[in-house]
C-alpha cells in the first residue's frame, strides 16, 4: 500500500487522485455491483463477494443490495448484522458495527470530511473520521451517521435523523441535528 493509503485510512490529509486510491475504488465498484446483480437466491455468492468487499463479515450478517462504499476494507460488521436496501457507507476511514445491528432503508454513514478553508479545499486534499456503532442498534431509514461519531450500544437512530455527535447507551435520538428523545429501559439482556 502506498503512503496515502495509510495517511488516509488514518485520518490525515491525503490526495484521493492517487492512482492506488483511485485503483482500489474501481475495485470496490466492481464488487458491489456485482453483489447488486447476485441472484436473491444465491447467498453462497453473496457472503463470497461481502467476504472480498469488507474488512470483517460477521456471521449471519446480510446486506440488501444495492449497498455503495468508497472503499469496502474499512467497513467492519459484527454478528447477524443487517443492512437494508440503498445504504452508502463513506469508508475512507475505518466504520466499525457491532452485532446485531440494523440498517433502514437509505442508511448514511460517512467518515470523508473536507476542509473548510476554501483555498486548502479546492487542493483537492481531503481526510476523514471513524465512525463506530455499538451492538444492538437500530439506525431508521435515511438517517445520517456524520464523520467522526461513535454510537453506543442500545441505541435507536429515529428515521430522517442527522447524527453529529456521540451517541450514549440506551437511548432514542430525533432530528436534525439528532438529540437524546428518549431513554432506553432495557426489559433483558438480548442473547
Amino acid at each position: 500500500m502506498t503512503r496515502e493509503v495509510d495517511t488516509m485510512t488514518a485520518g490525515g490529509m491525503y490526495t484521493p487522485l492517487d492512482p492506488e486510491l483511485c485503483a482500489m475504488r474501481s475495485r470496490c465498484r466492481t464488487l458491489t455491483r456485482r453483489y447488486a446483480q447476485t441472484s436473491e437466491d444465491d447467498m453462497g455468492e453473496r457472503r463470497r463477494i461481502l467476504a472480498e468487499l469488507l474488512g470483517t463479515v460477521g456471521e449471519g450478517a446480510y446486506i440488501e443490495p444495492a449497498i455503495r462504499c468508497d472503499y469496502g476494507f474499512n467497513i467492519h460488521v459484527g454478528n447477524s448484522f443487517y443492512a437494508n436496501f440503498d445504504c452508502v457507507i463513506l469508508d475512507i476511514c475505518p466504520v466499525r458495527i457491532g452485532d446485531r445491528v440494523m440498517l433502514g432503508p437509505g442508511v448514511h454513514i460517512y467518515t470523508a470530511c473536507h476542509p473548510l478553508d476554501p483555498a486548502e479545499r479546492s487542493s483537492g486534499r481531503e481526510y476523514g473520521k471513524p465512525v463506530t456503532i455499538g451492538n444492538d442498534v437500530w439506525l431508521g431509514g435515511r438517517c445520517i451517521i456524520n464523520p467522526g461519531v461513535t454510537i453506543g450500544n442500545g441505541v435507536v437512530v429515529a428515521s430522517g435523523a442527522v447524527v453529529t455527535r456521540d451517541v450514549p447507551d440506551l437511548c432514542v435520538v430525533a432530528g436534525s441535528p439528532a438529540r437524546i428523545i428518549k431513554r432506553i429501559e432495557p426489559s433483558h439482556t438480548p442473547a
